[in-house]
């Protein structure tokens, strides 16, 4: 009976620990979400719904006749571009799937991050941010083309032919950026494990181009941090200046 009783102590012991910690990780994150989906349901996250419209319209026209052609025009991003053509496909690329992936994954990743993040971060943040960190890997494959294999970060010319299209590097990115926001370190920490894994265990364009774009995220979540609320006092204060010398003229 005694033993019985240990073991029931023990586990609840243990469920307890996980709550708290399920509690101190997700909680913030979990209420903020929860509270705005359940009031506005999908017009909470109208930016994420229409992203995924948007992946899934690009889909469609790539795998119908001459589609891929049109969808290569319009939004595939190739290291050998001009610069100019590059910069101008990227805001698009990030819809653009893989062609020899299934689409769902892409359609989930996007409605469920994008999603968490257009509630928790805003929606001009979470654009910033996505196009930022895209970019950002972006040119990081260009360079890493210019300079060749033969330095740590190149990559052989052949990658310059590449299609470096696909919403992934932003995913990731904002993923980091919501855990930094709503402290949910562990869960962070565990999206930088599995991208730096992955790059060890099957070294890629796309998964060094996932590492560009966290290091991206959390050098702009430091910069959010540090001087996110510095110009909103100086406007403030700016706009008490203002009042006071209105008062004293009149």
């Amino acid at each position: 009976m005694n033993q019985k009783t240990h073991a029931g102590d023990a586990r609840r012991g243990r469920l307890a620990v996980v709550q708290r910690f399920a509690v101190a990780e997700w909680g913030t994150l979990f209420g903020t979400v929860w509270e705005r989906l359940r009031t506005k349901k999908f017009a909470a996250v109208p930016m994420a719904t229409g992203a995924t419209l948007l992946i899934l319209a690009f889909s469609i026209v790539q795998h119908l006749p001459h589609g891929e052609q049109l969808v290569e025009r319009v939004g595939v991003v190739k290291a050998a571009q001009p610069l100019d053509v590059s910069l101008l496909r990227t805001p698009f690329s990030l819809f653009v799937p893989a062609l020899d992936l299934p689409v769902w994954g892409a359609l989930a990743q996007v409605l469920l991050v994008f999603g968490i993040a257009e509630i928790v971060l805003g929606r001009r943040a979470t654009v910033v941010i996505a196009y930022a960190c895209t970019l950002a890997g972006t040119l990081f494959a260009r360079i890493g083309v210019r300079i060749g294999p033969e330095h740590l970060f190149g990559f052989p010319s052949s990658v310059a032919h590449l299609r470096d299209t696909g919403p992934s590097a932003a995913v990731v990115a904002l993923a980091v950026c919501v855990a930094w926001k709503t402290r949910a370190w562990a869960t962070g920490t565990g999206v930088v494990v599995v991208m730096v894994a992955e790059v060890i265990a099957i070294p890629n364009l796309a998964g060094m181009e996932h590492l560009v774009a966290i290091t991206t995220a959390v050098l702009l979540a430091a910069t959010a941090e540090v001087f996110g609320s510095y110009w909103p006092r100086v406007l403030n204060g700016v706009g008490a200046a203002r009042l006071f010398a209105g008062q004293r003229t009149a």
